[in-house]
């Protein structure tokens, strides 16, 4: 490859590689991510909407990309930033390269930057846009860059929400258990896996659905899902403070936080945000300590909850508030992805837990 691209930051900061995947500009807020295996769910997580992701191993793409491990039905990130692209894959269950998927989903990716040093920098100064730019000068695509709308400033939710209501069944054929409503905020398909192995029947609901048109069908509970973005979203705050108190809830991530917010919690952005799959959390009440997957760069302020909202969980990396629960009501949150994919499966028992307080 003798063709440069480069990502210039929004700091004036350039990193130079060469394309592969898409021959294309893209903008958005660039993040780093430590996991070491799983760039398939990375690319297809909706709580990417909006960001330039970079994968902090150093060879990404060594088992190329497979029919099943999608968390949505399309690549999500804006661009992917690696060290080393595997043009040679190696997996019986492989079925393209990373090169080709995002091609065949217009994504640009550069290749041969200095993920270590561009993820010092952006933990020393913290997440900022930036631009992968196949044309023009770095001053140029800084230029263009200034003028673009801030990652902050957009309602990514409502891009990456379905657009009309459907249910996934239990794949056994039988009674379902129970019958959730999951409200789509930028929902992973492996939550719903989950569920339904767990015998629910789900029906997902867009972001936009009322409190009431959610209550309709009369579920058995009700899951506020992960998804990108600031979670300072009036609507949807309206529509979760409308189901506190009628049914059971569950808030992961992105749910978390408007949770929080409901209850009078306040909201801000992390430096750069936790982004990875060995994320130690610590549960107050045991004492106990779970290694999650975690993507999220806003936390929730445990210092001013009303309502009888309590922390459950802490980071013990920096010691922000990942769960919360009710003193009195059935509602329970985690910060990080009881889902995983990718990363330890210590945490789908969060499911199982939320089943029991349904049925209880």
């Amino acid at each position: 490859m003798t063709k440069k691209v480069f990502l210039v930051l929004e700091d004036g900061s350039v990193h130079e590689g060469y394309p592969f995947g898409a021959e294309a500009s893209a903008y958005g807020e660039v993040v780093f991510n430590t996991s070491m295996t799983g760039y398939q769910e990375m690319l297809t997580d909706p709580s990417y909407a909006g960001q330039i992701v970079v994968p902090t191993y150093p060879m990404i793409g060594n088992y190329g990309i497979n029919s099943e491990d999608f968390e949505s039905n399309r690549i999500q990130v804006a661009g992917f930033v690696v060290r080393e692209e595997c043009h040679l894959p190696s997996h019986w269950h492989s079925s393209s390269t990373l090169h080709q998927y995002l091609l065949s989903n217009g994504i640009p990716g550069i290749a041969g930057v200095d993920t270590r040093a561009l993820t010092r920098r952006l933990r020393s100064v913290g997440v900022m846009m930036g631009m992968i730019a196949s044309e023009g000068t770095p001053e140029e695509a800084l230029e263009r860059l200034k003028k673009l709308p801030r990652y902050d400033d957009i309602d990514f939710v409502q891009q990456v929400t379905t657009k009309s209501v459907y249910r996934w069944e239990p794949s056994s054929g039988a009674n379902p258990a129970y019958h959730i409503v999951v409200v789509d905020c930028g929902l992973k398909l492996s939550i719903l896996r989950y569920l339904t192995r767990l015998g629910c029947a789900c029906t997902v609901v867009p972001s936009t659905t009322p409190a009431e048109d959610i209550l309709g069908p009369k579920p058995d509970g009700i899951l506020l899902s992960p998804g990108p973005g600031d979670p300072a979203l009036a609507y949807l705050e309206a529509t979760v403070r409308g189901l506190i108190g009628r049914k059971p809830i569950m808030g992961v991530c992105l749910g978390h936080q408007l949770l929080g917010r409901v209850f009078g919690g306040r909201t801000f952005k992390l430096k750069f945000g936790h982004r990875g799959a060995n994320h130690p959390v610590r549960e107050l009440e045991t004492g106990r300590v779970h290694i999650t997957a975690q993507n999220h760069g806003f936390a929730v302020d445990g210092d001013t909850l009303e309502g009888g909202l309590e922390v459950s969980h802490i980071s013990l990396n920096d010691g922000t508030v990942e769960g919360l629960r009710h003193r009195e009501l059935p509602i329970f949150s985690v910060q990080y992805h009881s889902e995983a994919s990718p990363g330890p499966q210590d945490n789908v028992y969060l499911f199982q837990r939320f089943l029991e307080m349904v049925g209880g």
